[in-house]
Formats: structure tokens, C-alpha cells, sequence
């Protein structure tokens, strides 16, 4: 008799240590009573009743970071891509998560990525690129959208990666440069602009004040003897030069007048014109102007007379 109640004693000993389940702070346990819903319970020690009278069903409440599988995707614009995805999730109801939806982790990786496809199509390239907060923000409420009868809380969706083909990548890579080449340009504009105002500025100085000219040229020559360099440069002014070059550039025109003026000044006749040398004279011929200057009778005088009709 002792050894029959012994042996109970052990079997209901081990019946209710296998009955005692222990869930953690981040785990839930959905019991079901001959198949029957009872509700969660958790976390700490928890018993079950024995004999499979209750089963429990252990669901985990931490983030999950799930990794979206590239998605071949045709934007707006006709531009084919790769985009990489990565989406995190929660469970915020674990009876929702284990009576409504069959798997849970595989339901949520499929809404992703037709979700990714369907937004991603929608958008251009340049869009996508610039805006990619955007975009992920409208994923994420999409999928939270569709996983929320599930009792799925999706804390974030982050898209990686963006692939590229390679004539675009080189299509936007001569984009890049030539607009960087024409910031350049507009930096060196602007300071050729102001590099001239400023030796505006110096040279409205310097005419005002002709010693710093002179004060700049000394210091120019100190910088060359620095170098132990044995070329000095002296500056001729302009003004010497000016006197021939006014000359020069005076028209042909004026020589003459001026030095007959200078002649005249100097107490000399102003010449006569001479004849031409190896001119034939002509004798007893009268001059061209006295035939001119002859009146007109006695021009008449020697025509012959003309016959009346």
C-alpha cells in the first residue's frame, strides 16, 4: 500500500512539473483548452492543465528586422531597377497573430514586397532618389495598413538599396560632372569679378596717390632680390613715349602746314613752286589760262561764217 501511494506521488509530482511552463518577459503564450481559446498568458511561470487538456502556443514580442529580397521593378520613367528593402515589425496582439494569419513572418515578407513594387512603379527615378524618406514613410503605412488585422505593429520600412543599370549609372555620372564643371565655372566668373573690382579699387587708389605706385614697385623689387634673382625690371612711364606717338599718329595732311609754319618762324621765304624738270618749253604758244580767260567775240571772230538755210 505505501508503495501505491508512492508511486502516485510521484506521477502527480511529475504531472505537475510538466504542467509548469516559464515565458519570458518578451514572450506570450496563447493557450487553447481542447482546442478552445482560453487567451494569453505570460510572462512568468504559468501552469497548464495536464494530460494535453491545454496547449500553449508561444509567440515573441521583440522587433523583428525582416530583409526584403531585391524586387525587380520598372519605374514611371521606363527605367528598370533592383530595390532592397528591409522592414521592421512587431507583434501587438499575439492572439491576432496566431489564430488570424497561418504564418505571420511570411505573409508580412510577401505584403512588403508587392507593396515595394506597386509604389516604387509608380515614381520616377529622379524622384525616388531624392525623395526616399518619402517613399518609405508611404510603404510603412501601406503594409501597417494590411498587417494591422493580423495584430502586426511595423515600426519602420528602410529601402537599402537602389541598383542601378550601367548606361544610367554612366548617363548620371556625365550628368554629375557637367554640372560640376558649371559650378566651377560660375566660381571662377565670380572671382574674376571680384578680383577686378578690387584692382579697380587699387588702381582709383594709386591715382589718387602716385606714391603708392612707387611704394608697389619697391616692394616688387624687394620680392625678386628675395629669390636671388640678378633681373631688375625698371618701368618707363608712358609719358616719355607720348610726344612720338602723337606723332605718329598724326595724319599726313598736317606735315606740311606745320613745317612751312616752322620756316616761317625761323625768318626763311616759303618756297615757290618750281617747274617741273625736263618740261619742253613751249614758244609763242599762249598760255592755257589767257585762251580761257579770252572773251567770247573774239573767239567768234576767227570761226568761219556759217550759210543761211
Amino acid at each position: 500500500m505505501m508503495e501505491l501511494l508512492i508511486g502516485v506521488a510521484v506521477a502527480a509530482g511529475a504531472t505537475i512539473l510538466t504542467s509548469l511552463r516559464v515565458l519570458r518577459e518578451y514572450e506570450r503564450g496563447v493557450v487553447f483548452r481542447l482546442g478552445r481559446l482560453t487567451g494569453a498568458k505570460g510572462p512568468g511561470l504559468i501552469f497548464l492543465l495536464p494530460f494535453g487538456v491545454e496547449r500553449m502556443v508561444k509567440v515573441p514580442l521583440r522587433i523583428v528586422a525582416m530583409d526584403i529580397p531585391p524586387q525587380d521593378v520598372i519605374t514611371r520613367d521606363n527605367v528598370s531597377i533592383k530595390v532592397n528593402a528591409v522592414v521592421y515589425f512587431r507583434v501587438a496582439d499575439p492572439v491576432n497573430a496566431t489564430i488570424v494569419i497561418q504564418d505571420y513572418l511570411f505573409a508580412t515578407s510577401q505584403l512588403a514586397q508587392t507593396t515595394i513594387r506597386s509604389v516604387i512603379g509608380q515614381a520616377e527615378l529622379d524622384q525616388l532618389l531624392a525623395e526616399r524618406e518619402h517613399f518609405n514613410d508611404i510603404v510603412r503605412g501601406i503594409i501597417d495598413e494590411g498587417t494591422d488585422p493580423w495584430g502586426i505593429d511595423v515600426v519602420a520600412v528602410e529601402i537599402k538599396d537602389i541598383d542601378l543599370p550601367q548606361e544610367m549609372r554612366r548617363a548620371m555620372a556625365k550628368q554629375a560632372e557637367a554640372e560640376r564643371e558649371r559650378r566651377s565655372k560660375v566660381i571662377a566668373a565670380h572671382g574674376e569679378f571680384q578680383a577686378s573690382q578690387t584692382l579697380a579699387d587699387a588702381a582709383e587708389i594709386m591715382q589718387r596717390q602716385p606714391a603708392a605706385l612707387q611704394l608697389r614697385y619697391l616692394q616688387t623689387l624687394a620680392e625678386i632680390a628675395t629669390e636671388n634673382n640678378s633681373t631688375t625690371l625698371f618701368p618707363i612711364p608712358i609719358d616719355l613715349f607720348r610726344p612720338f606717338i602723337d606723332r605718329a599718329m598724326t595724319p599726313p595732311s598736317a606735315v606740311p602746314e606745320s613745317a612751312a609754319r616752322s620756316s616761317e618762324l625761323a625768318g626763311g621765304e616759303r618756297p615757290t613752286s618750281l617747274p617741273a624738270p625736263n618740261a619742253p618749253e613751249r614758244v609763242g604758244e599762249p598760255d592755257l589760262s589767257e585762251k580761257l580767260a579770252a572773251p567770247a567775240e573774239t573767239r567768234s571772230d576767227t570761226e568761219p561764217p556759217r550759210r543761211k538755210r
